[in-house]
């Protein structure tokens, strides 16, 4: 009788330790990390199970860690851990997060894609925001073969880029990254917009490479489609475009404030005062606003302009050289009163 009862308190204390200890389990499972603020948690493929918990503790500010380490410790993560991006959230429990690294579900991030002058430096802005390097995305849009394959060249790659916000995966490739946005090109490239570029004479790569020019030259939203108007009339007539811009890109030389003689004799194919016609290509990754200014331009007699003398970023249009000399006058004037040579 005795062991009996003896044996009846053991299982009791047993079934309670159990009890408790599920109890327990049960709450660290439950109990969120204690992170102040939604938090991206990135994780490289170079990470294993201690480096995770350092990203957790000192990038995402996690205090209490414990129930991880116990759903951790009895499972197979810390040799099966996936990269990725993984939102956490200041109220997500513990074992939904660890349910989301397991299983390697990660968040997407919003990746913009700038209007910027060079392929390397839309390379080095995408690298920021994924975990492919800039120098896999350079090399792929360097690579003619790579490019020609897509439709494209040397010059008119950057018309491949759709200036946006997008959903990705961080971990997505350097090819799968640029298939993505050859998919939202065309899905830009609709049919109403094919036929727009048609009836003006252009291919979309040439709308690209006009509107890049167009937004070299201004910044005003309301003013790109006049100077892309202008730009047309200059094509249409057999004029060359004779666009500054166009020069600077040749040279590579963006910041400069006044352009001279000596940069209008130099030989390259983006100079538009040696060379009739369009560019080669865009000389800057063109924003939506700049397509459709293209797209969209207002159709007027001027073929001149000049930039305002007040430094207001807009210009003084004409229709003839006599009225763009007293505008190109009171612009030297005010560039002269400036000192800026």
């Amino acid at each position: 009788m005795k062991n009996k009862k003896a044996i009846y308190i053991v299982g009791s204390i047993v079934l309670l330790v159990l009890i408790g200890s599920i109890a327990c389990a049960f709450l660290l499972f439950s109990t969120p990390l204690k992170i102040e603020k939604a938090t991206y948690l990135y994780i490289d493929n170079d990470d294993n199970i201690d480096s995770v918990y350092t990203k957790l503790k000192k990038d995402c500010q996690a205090s209490s860690l414990a129930g991880l380490h116990l759903m951790t410790a009895c499972s197979n993560y810390a040799d099966n851990i996936h990269a990725g991006a993984y939102k956490l959230e200041p109220s997500e429990k513990t074992w939904h997060i660890f349910h989301r690294l397991k299983s390697g579900h990660q968040t997407p991030v919003r990746l913009t894609i700038p209007s910027v002058r060079t392929i390397g430096a839309l390379a080095k802005s995408v690298s920021r925001r994924l975990m492919t390097d800039s120098a896999s995305i350079a090399k792929l849009l360097t690579d003619s073969a790579y490019c020609a394959g897509l439709g494209y060249n040397q010059y008119t790659i950057p018309s491949l880029f759709i200036p946006n916000t997008y959903e990705v995966y961080w971990t997505i490739s350097a090819e799968d990254f640029i298939k993505r946005m050859k998919k939202e090109h065309d899905l830009f490239w609709n049919k109403e917009r094919i036929e727009k570029a048609k009836s003006i004479g252009f291919t979309p790569e040439e709308v690209a490479t006009l509107a890049s020019i167009v937004e070299e030259e201004t910044a005003n939203k309301a003013e790109k489609p006049m100077v892309a108007g202008l730009y047309i009339n200059r094509l249409h007539t057999g004029m060359p475009l004779q666009a500054d811009p166009t020069v600077k890109f040749g040279l590579q030389e963006f910041g400069l404030k006044r352009i001279l003689h000596k940069h209008l004799e130099v030989d390259s194919p983006y100079n538009t005062y040696k060379h009739e016609g369009l560019p080669p290509g865009p000389i800057r990754i063109p924003s939506i606003d700049g397509l459709e200014s293209v797209l969209n331009y207002v159709q007027h007699d001027y073929l001149y302009m000049c930039a305002k003398e007040d430094f207001s970023g807009t210009h003084n249009f004409a229709k003839n050289w006599n009225e763009h000399l007293a505008n190109a006058r009171r612009y030297q004037q005010a560039l002269n009163k400036r000192n800026i040579r």
